[in-house]
């Protein structure tokens, strides 16, 4: 059935984005000066209430246990309701507790719209259209970040900070698209049966290898590179929303094509320049003193990111179609084991040495590298591994008799 553009399955995965990144982005941007100013945390709490955040993204396996009584597509609009919620009442109450509450809330409906959202994109785009379509996504989620923020600024500009109002404001429109996508977006039927079932295959190791390192890699930056700005540099709360606004813009306009250049030159090589990139910029940060140096080290480091839609599609080239919702909850949990773990512990290192969780995130990117190449030139179902590619080149040809 032909369906109305603005009622069809690409918008259904527009909307979800946009919605995620209201709540979520207003959320984070806010995160550290709130938690500093009105509830005094130190670099202790942050990594508690970060490490709270993640739980439920470790539990993300338990999706495929709920898509047994409620549609994936239902399920990811009732994740976005539950992330709008909240966000809204994050600053009802600047305590610790009431923080951790909220956090939780907000994080189980972010994890699990995450985990959703990979798996209905992978299954209903093309191979060939993934990484361009992906690229938009995140080009317009970079966009949506841009146009929320620069509303925040402008009002910081003129207004004290209300992050009552602000995150009251951002939850309840996450709400309202929310309300909107259960309403007027159809509720598509599977294209292809989706296992109900847990299960690890060993053809998927690389993947879930990658995934791991990925998960742990980015909560370093996620948690840390912004609290260093605020704790050693001192930012307001008005610069670290300009810089993020920055990093919309600047990730608007790459994205499509840090999309169209995975097509181009493969997974592999994409997130080898990711890699050797982060390796470069944590070492960087270990030992930066300068406000301005970590200004681009922020930057760029938010751009390398973006590369790795190169494991979303090295993954959707090499699976059966029937397991991407089952794998991609496994996998959301399989990227969260470190995430869950990390932040706590890297916080009471921080409070001694604030280099040295740097470093731990170089070593992390310096194993993703070498991890990186084993992905085969060319993957696809059967050639999983780069390695035992070789070995069936290397096998002898069948000659006729």
């Amino acid at each position: 059935m032909n369906l109305p553009p603005l009622r069809s399955r690409k918008t259904l995965l527009f909307l979800l984005a946009i919605g995620n990144t209201i709540a979520f982005a207003t959320w984070q941007v806010l995160l550290n000066n709130f938690t500093v100013e009105n509830a005094n945390f130190t670099g202790e709490e942050i990594g508690i209430l970060q490490s709270l955040r993640e739980v439920p993204g470790f539990l993300a396996f338990t999706a495929i246990l709920v898509m047994l009584f409620i549609r994936q597509q239902s399920f990811a609009i009732l994740s976005l309701l539950s992330l709008g919620i909240g966000v809204a009442i994050t600053a009802f109450y600047p305590t610790a507790l009431w923080l951790y509450l909220t956090t939780m809330l907000m994080s189980a409906g972010f994890h699990y719209l995450e985990t959703l959202h990979n798996s209905l994109s992978l299954q209903w785009l093309t191979k060939d259209e993934a990484p361009k379509v992906l690229g938009q996504l995140l080009s317009a989620r970079a966009m949506c970040t841009l146009f929320i923020l620069s509303a925040i600024y402008l009002y910081l500009m003129f207004f004290s900070a209300n992050y009552f109002l602000i995150y009251l404001l951002a939850g309840g429109t996450a709400v309202i698209i929310g309300l909107f996508c259960w309403i007027f977006i159809p509720h598509f039927e599977d294209s292809v049966v989706q296992k109900k079932s847990l299960f690890l295959r060993r053809q998927y190791s690389l993947y879930y290898l990658l995934t791991f390192l990925a998960g742990a890699r980015r909560q370093i930056f996620v948690v840390f590179a912004g609290f260093l700005m605020v704790e050693k540099f001192g930012f307001p709360i008005e610069n670290v929303v300009l810089l993020t606004l920055v990093n919309a813009a600047l990730t608007f306009w790459l994205a499509p094509k840090i999309g169209a250049l995975i097509s181009y030159i493969g997974e592999r090589r994409a997130l080898t320049l990711e890699y050797v990139g982060l390796i470069i910029i944590f070492l960087s940060y270990a030992f930066v003193n300068n406000v301005a140096a970590a200004i681009v080290l922020y930057l760029l480091d938010h751009l390398f990111f973006a590369m790795a839609i190169a494991i979303k599609t090295y993954f959707q080239k090499i699976a059966d179609p029937a397991d991407i919702a089952a794998t991609s909850s496994i996998s959301f949990t399989i990227n969260h084991i470190a995430a869950v773990i990390l932040p706590a512990l890297l916080g009471f290192l921080w409070v001694i040495n604030h280099s040295a969780v740097f470093l731990v995130g170089a070593t992390i990117a310096v194993g993703s590298l070498v991890v990186t190449q084993f992905i085969p030139d060319q993957p696809k179902q059967g050639q999983e591994i780069r390695w035992l590619d070789r070995r069936k080149l290397t096998q002898p040809s069948q000659l006729p008799d």
